[in-house]
């Protein structure tokens, strides 16, 4: 079977509660959770959370707010780093007050350690302040803790329905490239690739399939990072650094505000010369892990969603800006007296 049978035969069985243990046999697959079970001692954990990013930004910019949402792992969270204008919430919200000349209001609710089966109490904690668009960042974690590719893809489905149903953008930042963080050791490297990359593949379809949008993170711990490890990955060589972050956020910027509808008017239609074009879903979505930085999303070819290949993807290459300064957040709208918290 082909990388794009596998992926989408991998988001089908999620979709109607298939195993999914066909990557591994399951000797390997026990073998695979004690080595898992080192390389997290390994890796460690601080003593101390990340700062809470939640707040006002974009200061003296007008209204209406944008709200945004960011939700999952110790990514989202900014996991490392000392100051809130460092994390991944702050740097995001700053960008898009900053590109969208707009005053942001940020609920983070993203937790260290999280997996994809966290994210419906994710959901149920910024659903009562009507982001307009939440920004997920999960996976990694499933990886490491060798939960079926199924069942990770199963959740996350599930909560991209619960947000689409509410009236919110999604964007999914898809599972990063786990073969080169140092702490995993053979044969857990080679088969977390395999993993992280396929699990990314999947995941990009279930979420396309329920109408959100993908962005490709592979470069977050790949190739970019391998080439520059001092400078891009913290101390525990698993999470990013300052820069490593802000390297993150560049991505996801583009395609956050994508997902606002916040695009400039020459990115309006895809350029065939920058790769960009419509794809069928599976094929989209092999080719997405592999070139990391490509966006996602539903389209139609003849008014139609779907060919006889499944459903119809727009792939883009959005250019990346320089990234705002991250600010510390206001706990409350200068022109209001309580925080939009729900």
């Amino acid at each position: 079977m082909g990388k794009a049978g596998a992926a989408r035969k991998l988001a089908s069985a999620a979709a109607y509660g298939g195993g999914g243990l066909s990557l591994l046999g399951g000797a390997l697959y026990g073998v695979l959770r004690v080595e898992a079970g080192v390389a997290r001692k390994t890796i460690g954990r601080l003593d101390h959370d990340p700062p809470d990013a939640s707040g006002w930004y974009g200061r003296g910019r007008p209204g209406p707010a944008i709200k945004v949402a960011l939700l999952g792992d110790s990514s989202a969270a900014g996991y490392g780093v000392d100051r809130v204008e460092q994390t991944t919430g702050a740097l995001l919200a700053s960008g898009v007050s900053e590109r969208a000349g707009r005053r942001v209001y940020l609920r983070e609710v993203a937790v260290v350690g999280a997996m994809s089966s966290d994210l419906s109490s994710q959901i149920d904690k910024v659903l009562p302040t009507e982001p307009d668009v939440a920004v997920v960042l999960v996976g990694a974690n499933d990886v490491t803790h060798t939960v079926l590719p199924s069942a990770s893809v199963r959740h996350l489905s599930e909560g991209v329905q619960r947000l689409q149903d509410a009236g919110v953008a999604v964007l999914v930042g898809t599972c990063p490239d786990l073969g080169t963080v140092k702490p995993i050791a053979p044969p857990l490297k080679q088969v977390a690739r395999a993993w992280s990359r396929r699990l990314a593949a999947a995941q990009t379809i279930a979420v396309v399939e329920q109408g959100g949008r993908t962005v490709s993170l592979g470069s977050i711990l790949g190739p970019e990072f391998a080439a520059a490890p001092a400078v891009l990955f913290g101390p525990d060589q698993f999470h990013p650094s300052v820069d490593g972050y802000r390297s993150l956020v560049q991505v996801l910027l583009p395609s956050t505000l994508a997902a606002l509808g916040l695009i400039p008017d020459d990115e309006a239609e895809p350029e065939a010369y920058r790769g960009e074009g419509v794809l069928p879903i599976a094929a989209a979505a092999v080719q997405a892990v592999n070139q990391p930085g490509t966006e996602l999303g539903g389209t139609e070819v003849g008014g139609s969603r779907r060919g006889v290949r499944g459903l119809w993807v727009e792939m883009r290459h959005r250019r990346r800006h320089p990234g705002a300064e991250g600010e510390a957040p206001d706990e409350h709208d200068e022109d209001s007296l309580e925080p939009v918290d729900g």
